[in-house]
């Protein structure tokens, strides 16, 4: 797992690079390119255009390959990869973990993922296999397959010369798995029990059994959840019959963090998180055009329902100066509670159990907010055109509004979800809609029953 990288760092070099490309002088800026870490590197190519990039890749000392490929998102592997022969290719290989060359694989053309297994001794393919043989997104996939275990009835002291005779741990070891004579998860045994208590103890008196083993199908979202909440490092995965298959750490838990985090972000406007800053014109306006074509159907129905008030409009002008004010109100509160409930909904805190209570709360402060707005808006309404009637107007097209922003903003999400949807990529563009429609039908069908 990388370590926290210097923000500052490649955002310097790039200028660096960038003026030495221009110049021709690439030495020095190749021998600081090798000083930073692949996590840093990884974060430099992605912010270089395309043709910069295939020359900063060729500076890129080639032991740092293998590690810089699992720092960048996927549509910039794909671009470094067309730059390495098969060779160059499978010395990258070498240099990872398994749990990372697992991901790494799913990516490449079936040929070359021969060619990697191929190059890999009988027991290191097997334990690779077994990890390819689960999603990538749930804790099988997540698992490295190099765990060390140890039986129940043997004595600490045993453990330790085992240990020594092995001479190396796996990184992010904090704690051994203790397993039965058929390799059946039974509890932990921490590096601080087995070095501070008696060497004569059996692991079966000391082993601690208050960990949870983790099932290999459990989804990524929920391996994270696990992990924040029990502060844990490591855990053993296991099967559907107890055995264990291997562990996951922390590093790999915060990789599934900082994906969902870049999910949700990007998500919301119909972009992907894997894409390229300097993708090809064509294919990153073609991706673009899908989700502001849909947003233009939204719109026109948001028009559509304005045109259907059109003499409405043309005899109460100030109807259309208003008019932006109700729609954007409901949005933002709605926005405010689709958050909530898509947060909720991520971290296992909103289900059938509280659905009712959370729908009640949060349509008792759309409701409040409501009514403290429209007096607001209702006051400015009657101040700035003199019309009593047109601030209670809008005054209740707000009341309305915010009570339906309310009430789609807990179940859009919801409803989503039951039809496998993701609410992060769908939610707020359906929402938008639906407070913008609502919004116009209120206040101008108010306005055409009471000012006409």
């Amino acid at each position: 797992m990388a370590e926290p990288a210097n923000d500052d760092a490649p955002r310097s070099l790039t200028d660096l690079l960038s003026a030495a490309i221009d110049a021709g002088t690439l030495s020095r800026a190749g021998a600081l390119l090798n000083t930073l870490h692949p996590a840093e590197i990884g974060r430099l190519l992605e912010s270089l255009p395309q043709d910069q990039r295939k020359l900063v890749w060729g500076l890129v000392a080639e032991e740092q390959h293998g590690e810089v490929l699992l720092h960048v998102n996927d549509e910039v592997r794909d671009s470094l990869l067309r730059y390495m022969d098969q060779q160059a290719l499978l010395r990258a290989a070498e240099s990872m973990e398994l749990d990372d060359l697992a991901d790494f694989l799913q990516d490449l053309p079936a040929a070359l993922t021969d060619a990697v297994l191929r190059s890999m001794d009988l027991q290191h393919r097997q334990r690779l296999e077994a990890v390819l043989a689960y999603p990538e997104d749930c804790a099988g996939g997540l698992m490295n397959p190099d765990v060390i275990t140890v039986p129940a009835d043997v004595s600490l002291d045993v453990v330790q010369r085992y240990l020594r005779l092995r001479g190396s741990l796996p990184e992010l070891t904090d704690r051994l798995i203790v397993v039965d004579r058929r390799d059946r998860y039974q509890g932990t045994l921490s590096l601080a029990t087995l070095l501070t208590h008696a060497p004569e103890l059996p692991v079966a008196d000391v082993l601690d059994q208050g960990q949870a083993a983790i099932p290999a199908d459990m989804p990524a979202a929920e391996v994270a959840k696990r992990f924040a909440d029990h502060d844990w490092v490591s855990a053993p995965v296991v099967d559907e019959h107890g055995r264990v298959l291997g562990r996951i750490t922390v590093d790999d838990v915060l990789d599934v963090i900082r994906d969902e985090a870049e999910h949700s972000i990007m998500g919301a406007v119909g972009l992907d998180e894997e894409a390229d800053m300097f993708a090809p014109v064509l294919r990153s306006t073609r991706r673009r055009a899908i989700w502001l074509g849909v947003n233009l159907g939204t719109a026109f129905l948001a028009s559509w329902v304005i045109g259907l008030f059109e003499d409405t409009l043309q005899r109460f002008v100030a109807l259309a100066v208003l008019m932006p004010i109700v729609a954007s109100m409901g949005g933002i509160a709605g926005s405010q509670t689709l958050t909530l409930v898509i947060r909720g909904l991520a971290l296992g805190q909103v289900g059938g159990g509280n659905v009712r209570s959370l729908l009640v709360k949060e349509i008792s402060i759309g409701l409040l907010n409501g009514l403290i707005w429209a007096v607001v808006v209702g006051l400015v309404a009657f101040a700035w055109f003199r019309d009593v009637e047109l601030g209670l107007v809008i005054g209740s097209a707000m009341v309305l509004n915010l009570f339906c922003a309310a009430l789609t903003g807990v179940t859009i999400p919801l409803v989503l979800r039951r039809f496998g949807v993701d609410p992060a990529l769908a939610g707020g563009m359906v929402l938008t809609t639906f407070t913008d429609v609502v919004g116009f039908l209120a206040f101008l069908g108010l306005a055409t029953l009471f000012l006409l």
